[in-house]
């Protein structure tokens, strides 16, 4: 198999390719993320992640390279990373009661031969009715504001949560380990 390079500067990401025991590295690609005029959630979530893979082809010739990225959605609209309390109030309270769709898109590139497999993973939490004070008690315990949907769901965020519903839910954190392990197999890995 290639060395694998994970194309991703977050941690989450990082701590769930390591539970395949492979060994890889990571570099944070330099990409401009921004969502173009009348792009889809499944079309941006795909694109990003092929364009963070592609953007370390020069770099990592001869590896796998993983690219991911995800977005919440909530009524048609994209929820980002809140980066900050209030944003992330807002959106804890927009969703309490209620379901977000998180869509994970995930690419394998073989820099190689440059080859690219892309998909989109998608995974549903169906929240609790959250009070405000509830809301307000979570973010400062876990002040989750580098997450899309404002929670961790490793971490407290669960708490929230009703429910959930989908094939993978390590997509959940970020990276859909089922999809990608079909990948990395069919790119001559040997997991397990």
């Amino acid at each position: 198999m290639l060395p694998l390079v994970l194309a991703s500067s977050s941690p989450y990401r990082r701590e769930l390719l390591s539970r395949l025991c492979l060994p890889f590295i990571w570099s944070a690609p330099d990409i401009d993320e921004s969502c173009q005029p009348h792009e889809q959630a499944e079309a941006l979530v795909r694109r990003l992640a092929h364009a963070k893979a592609t953007a370390l082809c020069s770099s990592h010739d001869n590896h796998l390279i993983i690219g991911s990225d995800q977005v919440a959605v909530l009524d048609q609209q994209i929820l980002g990373k809140p980066h900050e309390f209030e944003r992330a109030r807002e959106q804890l309270m927009a969703a309490s009661g209620r379901t977000v769709t998180f869509l994970t898109g995930i690419a394998l590139l073989n820099s190689a031969n440059g080859t690219c497999e892309v998909d989109c993973i998608p995974f549903s939490v169906h929240f609790r009715a959250l009070s405000e004070a509830q809301i307000v008690r979570y973010l400062h315990a876990e002040q989750p504001y580098d997450c899309a949907g404002s929670f961790k769901a490793e971490g407290l965020g669960v708490s929230l949560f009703r429910g959930t519903e989908g094939t993978d839910a390590t997509s959940l954190v970020g990276l859909p380990l089922i999809r990608l392990v079909e990948m990395l197999n069919a790119a001559g890995a040997e997991i397990p």
